[in-house]
């Protein structure tokens, strides 16, 4: 039996009646483009890259931000360039977002990839990260009541190196199999590293974050190989904003250097009590942690929404410096997000 098929004559307002149904339906590009004001980001960008643009003659460069929304889009769906390029073509939510008709040119993958490559080289997501906490902090959204530290793992494709290599790499140093050969070496993640938590194998890096605890927004992030120990990196994110606040971190964040080297910072830090063997937490610890927890697990959400509604935050880049723009971007389009459900609460 052949399925029932509505057919009728296309008329002149079918594409804006499909929009309307999308926007109906909870479409988030429309949220994002209603909440945020791109063209903040616009003066930053031709500032920095106007510079680098070719001289006369040639095809014009696309808009910076258009450019700059393509790689919100792929942050936020965690797509690749190659992906990138077709959804653009292929959805109506991404060319409404970018401001797009199926008449104008699409950015081909090799120029998104060439876009993202200028602003690692510049270093430019961190600025734009920042650029857009000063927006968050006069729309008052960052309340400075309290912080919260905490880390998540971000893994990369497993290299299938030797055991030798494996171990020069760990040692610091990029095996000579590599340098001898320019085209394996740009393969190659010298950057990455294994590390276990709870019997579990992690390969990749580690995005250290350090939340408003009311607001829940990114105020500052840090990214070091998954080796590193969340306690070693809490420092680095404590800036003079944080003065006389209280830091909440889970049990993983001890030390007696650490707890001095905040008191210097003036900062209190507030951590779950453990118990031991012979040694029970008491009832008063216990009700301590669980007030505690109560502030404490904010900073789940932020990394839920990462892995729920961003698609997971498993990238496919190799080396340190890609994947902490990314990484920044990352944290970036979840304070976008953020922002916009603060805003209609």
């Amino acid at each position: 039996m052949k399925s029932f098929k509505r057919h009728r004559a296309m008329g002149l307002f079918d594409s804006d009646f499909r929009i309307e149904k999308l926007i109906r339906l909870g479409d988030p590009l429309h949220r994002l483009s209603e909440g945020i004001d791109f063209e903040l980001f616009r003066p930053k960008l031709q500032e920095a890259l106007s510079k680098l643009a070719q001289g006369a003659g040639g095809r014009p460069p696309y808009d910076y931000v258009l450019m700059f929304k393509i790689l919100v889009l792929q942050r936020y769906f965690n797509l690749s360039d190659d992906q990138v390029e077709f959804q653009i073509c292929d959805r109506i939510s991404f060319m409404r977002f970018l401001g797009l008709t199926v008449s104008d040119d699409v950015p081909d993958s090799k120029t998104v990839w060439s876009f993202r490559e200028r602003l690692v080289d510049l270093g430019f997501v961190q600025l734009l990260f920042d650029l857009f906490i000063r927006e968050l902090e006069k729309l008052g959204l960052i309340l400075n009541e309290g912080k919260i530290v905490d880390a998540s793992f971000i893994e990369v494709p497993k290299q299938r190196n030797t055991r030798e290599e494996n171990k020069q790499i760990k040692a610091g140093e990029v095996p000579v199999a590599f340098t001898d050969n320019p085209a394996k070496l740009a393969q190659k993640d010298v950057d990455a590293r294994w590390t276990k938590k709870n019997n579990v194998s992690y390969y990749g890096y580690k995005n250290h974050v350090k939340v408003d605890g009311k607001s829940k927004l990114i105020t500052s992030f840090n990214v070091t190989d998954a080796s590193v120990h969340d306690s070693q990196e809490i420092v680095n994110l404590i800036d003079e904003k944080d003065k006389d606040q209280t830091l909440y971190a889970d049990s993983a964040y001890t030390g007696e250097d650490l707890h001095i080297k905040l008191e210097e910072k003036e900062v209190k830090l507030s951590i779950h009590e453990k118990g031991c063997k012979n040694k029970p937490l008491t009832e008063a610890q216990k009700a301590s942690n669980k007030e505690k927890s109560k502030v404490r697990v904010r900073v789940e959400h932020v990394f839920g929404f990462v892995e729920n509604s961003m698609n997971g935050s498993t990238l496919e880049y190799i080396g340190l410096k890609r994947t902490q723009a990314a990484i920044g971007m990352m944290n970036l389009v979840y304070n976008m997000f953020r922002k916009i459900q603060l805003q209609t609460v």
